[in-house]
């Protein structure tokens, strides 16, 4: 987060490499931060402790460049008391005392055009996705809902796009660790009906 001339070489290194869309987040505190990073060719911007301390930075940022633009990342957890999640920062250490749906819903209500939706429960375990988290969103919002935290296997992106409402499912360990490859995935998905974009 110190060292923003690195970031903004690292990204105008990646967007001379890749040719599809990608999204550039952490330490994004300002507009200028927003205006910097989508200059230099990221396609969307995630903040995340930025938009709870500055909320109006979802709003000031999509009045600027679009709600498009705007990704809310959000890392969640649900309550010992079963009775809902709460929304935490600084990699899940501190507990906001946010309610996950009311700061979803507020999220939107400013502008945002996307939420990255992480299931603390359901990170790290590659036991698959929350989906009582995800349909619980899902249903409070209208902007694409983007799934995170679990997936272990294809079947288990399989299963978040037939059972929940999710635009879009992360997939980390399954690529870095060479257990399934993209287009692996795309094939499946298509098997089930499941519409995805044709490699380039």
């Amino acid at each position: 987060s110190d060292s923003r001339n690195i970031v903004v070489d690292m990204v105008r290194r990646v967007a001379q490499k890749v040719f599809i869309p990608f999204t550039v987040g952490g330490g994004i505190r300002t507009v200028e931060d927003f205006r910097m990073l989508l200059r230099e060719g990221a396609d969307k911007i995630s903040i995340n402790s930025s938009a709870i301390n500055t909320p109006q930075l979802i709003s000031d940022a999509a009045d600027k460049f679009g709600s498009q633009c705007v990704v809310v990342a959000i890392d969640a957890k649900k309550r010992d008391d079963q009775s809902g999640w709460d929304v935490y920062v600084k990699g899940g250490r501190e507990n906001t005392g946010l309610d996950l749906i009311e700061w979803v819903t507020k999220c939107e209500n400013l502008g945002a055009g996307e939420v990255l939706l992480t299931s603390m429960d359901a990170d790290g375990t590659k036991a698959g996705y929350d989906l009582d988290m995800l349909n619980a969103v899902c249903n409070a919002v209208d902007i694409p809902v983007i799934a995170s935290g679990g997936c272990g296997s294809i079947q288990d992106i399989i299963e978040v796009f037939e059972k929940t409402d999710v635009d879009a499912a992360l997939v980390a360990s399954l690529f870095h660790f060479n257990e399934a490859t993209v287009e692996e995935v795309r094939n499946e998905c298509r098997k089930h009906g499941i519409n995805v974009r044709r490699a380039m």
